[in-house]
Formats: C-alpha cells, structure tokens, sequence
C-alpha cells in the first residue's frame, strides 16, 4: 500500500492539468504485484529484459516474444510495441473534418494488419497488472506511443516513466531504479503534434481532390500537409533559380615563375576579371615585365579547436558529405546501431556529453577493438589521461550528444560499419587537442607595381583531433622559401576562361538542414517528411542531387498562387513554437488545436469561393483538361501569361535577352553565338533552353 500510495502521488496530475512534479523517483524492485514494461521495439524489450534479469523467461504469443521476470510478489512482463500502434482517423467524408479519434493502426491503415498481433498480446499481458511502466524511447514519439497503449490497455494514474539514453545494461538497470511520472508535457505536445499533422493534411488534401472532382468528375488522390507543403515550396523556388540560370563568362588570371629549379603558380590579386579585352591587357602587360618581385610574405598559425560530438542532423550531415548517404538511411543505420547498444539515443538535437560518462571506461573498451587501439593509446598519451571534451551549444533536455557506450560489435554491415567509424572518431576528436595549421601568404607585383599577384602554401604542423577525425583535414600546399626584394622569372602568363556558377542542385541533407535552420519539424521527423515528398511523387533524385517532379510544380504553383499561407514557413513555424511551448508547460494541446481548427477554417473558407479556379487550375497541371490557352512551350502546361509563355518561361526569355548585354559588355560575340554557346552549356537552367529551344524550331 505505501508504494501504491506514492505512485498515485506521482501521477495526482492528469492531462488537463499540465505541471511539474517534482515527486523522488521510484524502483521497480520496490514495487509488488505485476508490473508491464513496454518497450518501443522487440529489440528493446529483449535489452531490457536482459539487463533486469538473467533469469528472465521467454514465452511467446504467436510469433512474438515477451519476457517474464519473477522475484518474490514481484512479476515483470516485458513486451514490445512495434513504433505506433494506435493512429487517429475518422468516419466522416468530406471537409473540414474535426472529428477524430484514436484507433488501432490496422484499422486506419491496411498496411498495418502486422499490428494486431501486437495490441492483441499486450491486451493480454496487461489484464490484472498492478503498475505500468511507459519504457518507449525517451522522447515525444515514445512518449506517445506508450502513453496510449497504457490509456487503452492500462491506467494511466498507476503508469510510470523509464528515462534512459542507451541501451547498455548498467544504464537500463538504473533506469529502473528510477522511475518517474509520466512525462505529460511531452505526450501533451506529441499528441498536439499528431492532432495538428492529421488535421492540417486530411483536410488540405481533401480540399485539393475535391477541387480536382468539382472541375473534372475525376477522382485524383493528391495530399498536402503542415511541414510538407512549405518545404516542397523551398524545393521549388531553389528549383526556379536553377531553372532561369545563364552562365556569365569571368577570366583567371594566372602566371609561373621560376625559383631555381623549383615552379610556383600565382593568381592575380584582381581575379575574376570580368572582361576578356581587359584580361588580355594585363596579360600582355605582365609578360612584358619578364620577372615578378616579391613584395610581401606573411606567416600565421591557427589552431583548429575539435568539433562537438554529433548530435543527429551534424551525424546526417557528415554521413551525407563523407559517403553520400541520405538523411533516412543515415537515422536508420543510427537506430539499428542504438538497438544493439552501440551507441546512445541518435534522435537528439545536443551536442553535449553527459556529465556523469564513464569516458575511460568506453576508451578502454574501444582499445578493444583493432582499429581504434592505437588512437586510443595516443588520446590517453596527448591528453595525459585528463578527459575533458570539447561541446557545442545546442542542448536537448531529453538526451545527450550520440557517443559510442563502449558495448563491442559483432557483425556489422558495410554502412553500418562507416556509420559507427564515424560516431567513434568523432567521440574520440572531442577530447584531443587543437590541430595546429601553418600558412604562408606570399605577395608579387611586377617592378612598376602596377600588378599583384599572390599564392598561399599550407601545412599541418600538429594534427591534434585531425589524427582522430581525419575527414576534416585540409589539403597542404608547399611553396619553397622565399625572401622579400628578391625576383622571380616569369615563364608563362596564362589567361582562362570560367563561368559564373548556378546554385547548386539540392541534396535531401541539404533539405534538411533547411528545415532545421528555419525551425520546422523536429530531429525525428525531418527525414520521414522529405521521403514523403519523394513517395508522392512531388520529389524525384537525379545523379546530381534532388529535382521537383512537374506534379510538385503544380502543387506548389496553385497552392502558391490561392493559398500562399498554407505553403508560409511562418504559419508552420508558429506552431512549432506553440508545441514548445506545452513541452515547456506553458500552454496547453487544446488551446494550440483549437487556433489551428481556427486557421484552417478560415484557409477552407477562401478555398471554397475559390474551389472552381483552384480545380482548374490543378487539372490543367495534372494534364486533365486540353481546351485552354497554355504555353508554347510543348512540355509546358502552365496558362499563357505573356508572349504566348507562361509566367517561369517568360522570365527566362527576359533573362536570354539581359544577360546577353552582359555577355557582350565582356566579349566580342554576337546573339546567335551567344545562344548556341548557353544552349550547350550544362550550368544553364531548363527553363532558359526550353525558351532557346523553341523559338530556334519556330524561326
């Protein structure tokens, strides 16, 4: 009775009254009767079973395993949820629908029917328990996932919070033996999450399809939603810049000198030039001077502090640059590796280790494996031992920085290997010391001073954490030694035509950290979005990075066109804010639900004195209608806005016609040989050859 009365203690607080609670934590061992243990994945819940107890028993329901651990009047049942189990859905047709609930994942969706067997053996477990205890990964998804098998198939007054960040067994173990209230700010907040997410894309999609039927009778399935939508927009708009692009010519200037037998390229200081006559008359200059006179030589040295440890989109990052993995692959690869122990909790926004880390301990079991023995030999020896890591500023209330737990792997795939080599280096960087970096900066001018040239030689004089981390280590460039006053023979003055460059195509990571920079979506969420993007149709990956797809085009043209708030940053960031702040207990779900039901409302309403335009609209996109005047562009379905072009391939024609007086400002050529040198070059936008094209087939 005293523990139940404690318990009770913990959770006197509902949902409908969000506060702290600052009640001691409670052991699971101190606690009688039975007690169910919900992981969030069978892979979890057998690491849970195994570190509470050797002698744990495995039963099975059908194909899945669950534990049973005894001790005393203490049973523990271990079972596993498999990510979401419960979705929101609803009975009613048409829009604007406010009207759902929660129901069982296979009910909302037919490719869930793998979810039944699991609700059915936790609705088994959990009758007669005493206590339940919500051991989902330490976050607003987990949060959810637990708190709503323990609503529907529990109680939630007698239910408890398992708080850990990896899967080792010293950390399990403890956890446990400190168990906490639900964490209702972070259900609340995940729970306004999905209500918003659910609300926003059923009701905007079906607005969009109905539009479609209105003007068509044809039945389209086409979706929008609250974090999709603005980002497919920023696609878009980097897609158009790409798109109207022309290359602009720019000239290098360079020069070889002699010193002994030794060569050594210089740049002239002015480089680009914009003009190919003025470029020549340096040229001409320069080499009429026979020799360059050194001017000026500068030495420094920086040092290069280590970068922080990962936290996921840093991970997602690197994982992108080093072996051209996607956002996606690189969260799952973290999550199978987190599975098996390997490494903490990946979907963390901090970079900051816990204070309280064994640090030598995992550096001892590293040494454990080859690969690592001798860095780690060479950390304890440049450190002396003194481990004190170098952090950045982002922090994450829930979890710390991702590091290796010092657990030894067995097999690893080939990704997963790079996955983990990554992880463990960059632990290992944080704690070395500073790369020191020498550079030499020297400066030339031809004897009447009239032009300068320079060149920069670098090299490593200590690696410190680049030894460790060597993905970062710059390219060294030597230049013989060199004495102010002295002259060098010129052998050569070279003139090289460049171009102007377009931004360059989009990677997802690039997407990402879009996202990320603008506040919208979260360390978990961002990836699943942006794969959304490509299984619908509106994204498509090309060699060189990420392309919008022409259904993409309209979706965010029409939306763009009627109803710009549903593709504004600002309206998505806004309630990302809001979800903070319940997390924060400073604002409560109904309060954020119901101004989005307000917004949407409002949105819906516009639509509606719209819909015939907006149908329109989408189905001359979707190549549904053919009687209207569209743009002669044949590939092109968009309406004629001026001179027979649609408004993108208009800009495009204004641009062939502005960039030509810039061509001819810094070269001597003519318009057609301007238009067939564009027209060949890879860096000119579609758009641009697509207006080239045509009229060259029309003359």
């Amino acid at each position: 009775m005293e523990d139940l009365r404690g318990l009770l203690e913990l959770n006197k607080y509902s949902s409908n009254n969000i506060r702290s609670n600052s009640a001691n934590p409670i052991s699971i061992w101190s606690l009688r009767g039975r007690v169910l243990v919900i992981a969030e994945k069978p892979k979890a819940a057998k690491k849970i079973a195994d570190a509470l107890s050797q002698n744990h028993i495995t039963r099975r329901y059908h194909n899945l395993a669950y534990y049973e651990i005894v001790q005393g009047d203490l049973v523990i049942i271990v079972a596993s949820a498999a990510g979401h189990l419960y979705e929101l859905n609803t009975w009613e047709k048409g829009y604007p629908i406010f009207t759902y609930e929660w129901v069982p994942a296979y009910i909302a969706s037919r490719e869930k029917r793998y979810v039944k067997t699991y609700l059915d053996l936790l609705r088994e477990v959990s009758r007669n328990c005493n206590y339940y205890v919500n051991a989902c990964d330490y976050d607003i998804e987990g949060s959810v996932i637990g708190f709503l098998l323990i609503k529907f198939h529990g109680n939630e007054k007698r239910a408890l919070r398992a708080k850990y960040s990896s899967l080792t067994p010293l950390e399990l173990r403890e956890a446990f033996t400190r168990l906490l209230p639900l964490d209702y700010p972070m259900i609340e907040a995940g729970l306004c999450r999905h209500e918003l997410d659910w609300i926003w894309g059923i009701n905007i999609s079906r607005a969009l399809m109905q539009a479609v039927y209105t003007s068509t009778k044809k039945k389209i399935i086409l979706s929008a939603g609250r974090v999709q939508t603005p980002t497919l927009k920023q696609v878009y708009e980097h897609e158009a810049k790409r798109g109207l692009f022309i290359p602009i010519p720019q000239y290098i200037i360079t020069a070889s000198l002699k010193k002994n037998s030794v060569k050594i390229q210089v740049e002239y200081i002015n480089n680009p030039v914009e003009s190919q006559s003025q470029a020549e008359l340096i040229k001409a200059n320069v080499e009429r001077q026979k020799y360059l006179v050194v001017r000026n030589i500068e030495f420094s040295k920086s040092r290069y502090q280590p970068p922080p440890p990962f936290n996921l989109s840093d991970l997602q990052e690197e994982a992108s640059r080093i072996y051209g993995f996607s956002p996606m692959k690189t969260q799952e690869i973290a999550e199978q590796l987190y599975l098996d122990a390997l490494i903490s909790y990946p979907r963390t926004n901090s970079q900051k280790l816990p204070p309280r880390l064994n640090y030598k301990n995992i550096l001892s079991n590293l040494a454990e494996i080859r690969e690592y023995r001798e860095l780690v030999h060479r950390l304890i020896n440049e450190t002396k031992g003194i481990l004190k890591p170098v952090e950045g500023e982002k922090e994450d209330p829930a979890h710390p920085a991702i590091y290796p737990t010092g657990v030894l792997p067995e097999k690893l795939t080939r990704e997963q290997a790079a996955i983990y080599d990554l992880i463990v280096r960059r632990f290992l960087a944080v704690f070395a010391p500073p790369a020191s970096i020498s550079h030499v900066k020297a400066e030339f001018s031809t004897p009447d001073h009239r032009f300068a040239f320079t060149t920069t030689g670098l090299s490593i004089e200590y690696p410190g954490w680049l030894a460790y981390y060597p993905f970062h280590t710059p390219s060294t460039r030597e230049i013989p030694r060199l004495n102010r006053g002295e002259s060098l023979e010129i052998l050569n003055v070279s003139i090289r035509e460049t171009f102007t460059k377009p931004p360059p195509r989009l990677r997802k990571i690039d997407i990402l950290k879009w996202m990320e920079s603008v506040g919208i979506g979260t360390e978990s969420t961002r990836a699943i979005i942006i794969e959304k993007l490509f299984d619908r149709g509106y994204l498509k990956s090309t060699r060189d990075g990420v392309e919008i797809s022409d259904l993409g085009v309209g979706i965010v043209e029409v939306i763009d066109a009627f109803f710009p708030d549903l593709a504004s940053v600002e309206l998505t960031r806004k309630f990302e804010v809001l979800m903070d702040e319940i997390i924060r207990s400073r604002r409560k779900r109904e309060e954020v639900i119901s101004e989005a039901k307000r917004v949407i409302s409002s949105l819906l309403e516009k639509f509606n004195q719209d819909i015939g335009n907006v149908g329109v609209s989408l189905a001359k996109k979707l190549s549904l209608v053919e009687n209207y005047e569209k743009c002669s562009i044949p590939s092109c379905r968009s309406d004629v806005y001026s001179k027979g072009l649609c408004r993108i391939h208009y800009s495009a024609l204004e641009a062939i016609d502005k960039t030509y007086q810039e061509w001819a400002r810094r070269k001597k050529i003519s318009f057609e040989e301007y238009l067939a040198k564009i027209n060949a070059m890879k860096s000119t936008g579609r758009y641009v050859k697509e207006v080239i094209n045509y009229y060259s087939r029309t003359k």
